[in-house]
């Protein structure tokens, strides 16, 4: 069974330096995507910002609706929805922002909506240990270089 979403769940595309850099508790959802345990969007911005890099959120707001009940797996189909939508822009993570349900004549509806968010890998790449286990970071991210070193 899939983890539950509510507003505010964030997942991430499974990418292991990401969670062993970022220490991100998360939990499988659907295909390479995982749901971050235990943080919401603004202690996981805080986490990222303490590492010395960003969270980008892009401004594009996905949405997909779906008749009947809201459900889990309703919401997951929709997600999977989103995540097609918005494959192009090139994200690693996806912020639920809206799990609104109504009814029209009667008949129940949902609207799921979402916004990309970016955690720019190219950084951990660069900052990875190369020769002798040393890192090529100098100045920014003191605190991935040692999470690094130590081997965390």
């Amino acid at each position: 069974m899939p983890p539950t979403v509510q507003v505010g769940t964030i997942l991430v595309e499974d990418r292991p330096l990401i969670a062993q850099v970022l220490g991100l508790e998360s939990e499988p959802y659907s295909g390479n995507w995982s749901v971050v345990k235990a943080l919401d969007s603004f202690a996981l911005d805080r986490k990222i910002h303490a590492a010395g890099w960003n969270f980008f959120f892009m401004a594009a707001e996905a949405k997909v609706m779906f008749f009947g009940a809201l459900g889990a797996k309703k919401i997951q189909n929709a997600l999977k929805r989103i995540l097609v939508k918005v494959r192009h822009q090139n994200f690693n993570s996806l912020e639920v922002t809206g799990i609104v349900a109504k009814r029209f004549l009667g008949v129940p509806y949902t609207t799921v909506s979402a916004h990309s968010r970016h955690i720019p890998t190219e950084l951990l790449f660069w900052m990875a240990p190369r020769h002798g286990g040393r890192s090529s970071a100098t100045q920014s991210g003191p605190e991935v270089e040692r999470v690094l070193r130590s081997g965390e």
